[in-house]
Protein backbone atom coordinates (compact mmCIF):
# COMPACT_ATOMS: atom_id res chain seq x y z
CA UNK A 1 0.00 0.00 0.00
CA UNK A 2 1.21 3.45 -0.71
CA UNK A 3 1.49 6.30 1.58
CA UNK A 4 0.23 9.03 -1.11
CA UNK A 5 -1.68 9.78 -3.53
CA UNK A 6 -0.57 11.93 -6.65
CA UNK A 7 -0.93 13.54 -10.01
CA UNK A 8 1.44 15.85 -12.14
CA UNK A 9 -0.22 18.93 -13.50
CA UNK A 10 1.38 21.62 -16.22
CA UNK A 11 0.48 24.41 -14.20
CA UNK A 12 2.61 27.05 -12.66
CA UNK A 13 3.96 26.52 -9.23
CA UNK A 14 2.13 29.33 -7.38
CA UNK A 15 -0.94 28.89 -9.67
CA UNK A 16 -0.72 24.98 -8.53
CA UNK A 17 -0.66 26.41 -4.62
CA UNK A 18 -3.85 28.13 -5.20
CA UNK A 19 -5.82 25.73 -7.24
CA UNK A 20 -4.88 23.48 -4.07
CA UNK A 21 -5.70 25.03 -1.86
CA UNK A 22 -9.17 25.81 -3.35
CA UNK A 23 -9.93 22.64 -4.03
CA UNK A 24 -9.16 21.90 -0.21
CA UNK A 25 -11.63 24.62 0.42
CA UNK A 26 -14.57 22.90 -1.49
CA UNK A 27 -14.22 19.66 0.35
CA UNK A 28 -13.82 20.93 3.99
CA UNK A 29 -9.83 21.56 4.81
CA UNK A 30 -8.57 24.41 5.98
CA UNK A 31 -4.67 24.94 5.27
CA UNK A 32 -3.58 25.27 9.04
CA UNK A 33 -0.33 25.41 7.67
CA UNK A 34 1.83 26.27 5.03
CA UNK A 35 5.86 25.23 5.20
CA UNK A 36 8.14 26.92 2.54
CA UNK A 37 10.92 23.58 2.24
CA UNK A 38 13.03 25.50 -0.13
CA UNK A 39 13.20 28.76 2.19
CA UNK A 40 13.35 26.93 5.15
CA UNK A 41 16.49 24.86 4.14
CA UNK A 42 19.02 27.91 2.23
CA UNK A 43 17.98 30.05 5.65
CA UNK A 44 18.68 27.51 8.10
CA UNK A 45 21.58 25.20 6.20
CA UNK A 46 22.31 27.59 2.83
CA UNK A 47 21.05 24.74 0.93
CA UNK A 48 19.52 25.30 -2.49
CA UNK A 49 16.73 23.32 -3.10
CA UNK A 50 13.79 22.79 -5.58
CA UNK A 51 9.91 24.50 -5.55
CA UNK A 52 8.79 22.65 -2.20
CA UNK A 53 5.82 23.61 -0.38
CA UNK A 54 4.03 21.21 2.59
CA UNK A 55 0.40 22.28 3.16
CA UNK A 56 -0.93 20.96 6.20
CA UNK A 57 -4.63 20.46 5.72
CA UNK A 58 -7.29 19.82 8.44
CA UNK A 59 -11.05 19.01 7.92
CA UNK A 60 -12.43 20.02 11.52
CA UNK A 61 -14.81 17.61 11.38
CA UNK A 62 -13.07 14.77 10.77
CA UNK A 63 -10.41 15.90 12.77
CA UNK A 64 -13.18 16.26 15.29
CA UNK A 65 -14.15 12.75 15.22
CA UNK A 66 -10.51 11.41 15.13
CA UNK A 67 -10.20 13.30 18.28
CA UNK A 68 -13.46 11.92 20.20
CA UNK A 69 -12.50 8.33 19.55
CA UNK A 70 -8.66 8.66 19.96
CA UNK A 71 -7.33 11.56 21.92
CA UNK A 72 -3.46 10.74 20.62
CA UNK A 73 -4.46 11.07 16.96
CA UNK A 74 -3.69 14.50 16.58
CA UNK A 75 0.11 13.21 16.32
CA UNK A 76 -0.99 12.49 12.73
CA UNK A 77 -2.79 15.88 11.67
CA UNK A 78 -3.15 17.47 10.20
CA UNK A 79 -3.51 16.11 6.56
CA UNK A 80 -0.48 17.18 5.04
CA UNK A 81 -0.42 17.98 0.59
CA UNK A 82 2.58 18.36 -1.04
CA UNK A 83 3.43 20.88 -4.06
CA UNK A 84 6.89 20.20 -5.96
CA UNK A 85 8.77 20.83 -9.01
CA UNK A 86 11.94 19.59 -9.21
CA UNK A 87 12.85 22.83 -12.03
CA UNK A 88 11.97 25.55 -14.17
CA UNK A 89 11.00 23.32 -16.78
CA UNK A 90 9.47 20.37 -14.93
CA UNK A 91 5.25 19.92 -14.46
CA UNK A 92 4.43 20.37 -10.90
CA UNK A 93 3.15 17.21 -8.72
CA UNK A 94 0.41 17.45 -6.10
CA UNK A 95 0.94 14.40 -3.46
CA UNK A 96 -1.40 13.92 -0.43
CA UNK A 97 -1.15 11.61 2.24
CA UNK A 98 -2.92 8.85 2.60
CA UNK A 99 -5.29 8.69 6.01
CA UNK A 100 -5.57 5.02 5.58
CA UNK A 101 -1.87 4.43 5.58
CA UNK A 102 -1.27 6.83 8.54
CA UNK A 103 -3.86 5.26 10.81
CA UNK A 104 -2.48 1.78 10.31
CA UNK A 105 -0.53 2.51 13.14
CA UNK A 106 -3.06 2.97 15.58
CA UNK A 107 -5.24 0.02 16.91
CA UNK A 108 -8.51 1.68 16.97
CA UNK A 109 -11.23 0.63 14.24
CA UNK A 110 -13.07 3.29 14.85
CA UNK A 111 -10.27 5.07 13.12
CA UNK A 112 -11.09 3.25 10.14
CA UNK A 113 -14.41 4.26 8.37
CA UNK A 114 -13.31 8.19 9.04
CA UNK A 115 -10.01 7.79 7.22
CA UNK A 116 -11.53 5.93 4.40
CA UNK A 117 -14.22 9.15 4.05
CA UNK A 118 -10.94 11.39 4.59
CA UNK A 119 -9.12 9.45 1.72
CA UNK A 120 -11.97 9.89 -0.53
CA UNK A 121 -12.25 13.85 0.06
CA UNK A 122 -8.29 13.72 -0.72
CA UNK A 123 -8.34 11.86 -3.31
CA UNK A 124 -11.40 14.03 -4.95
CA UNK A 125 -8.56 16.99 -4.43
CA UNK A 126 -6.10 15.10 -6.68
CA UNK A 127 -8.45 13.98 -9.18
CA UNK A 128 -10.20 16.95 -9.99
CA UNK A 129 -7.27 19.10 -10.56
CA UNK A 130 -6.34 20.77 -13.98
CA UNK A 131 -3.50 20.77 -16.33
CA UNK A 132 -4.67 24.67 -17.22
Amino acid sequence: MSYYFNKTVNTDFETTISSVTAKLKEKGFGVLTEIDVQATLKKKIDVDFYKYRILGACNPQFAHKALMEEDKVGVMLPCNVIVQQKSDDSPVEVSAVDPIASMQGISNPNLGNIAKEVQSLLKEVIDELKNE
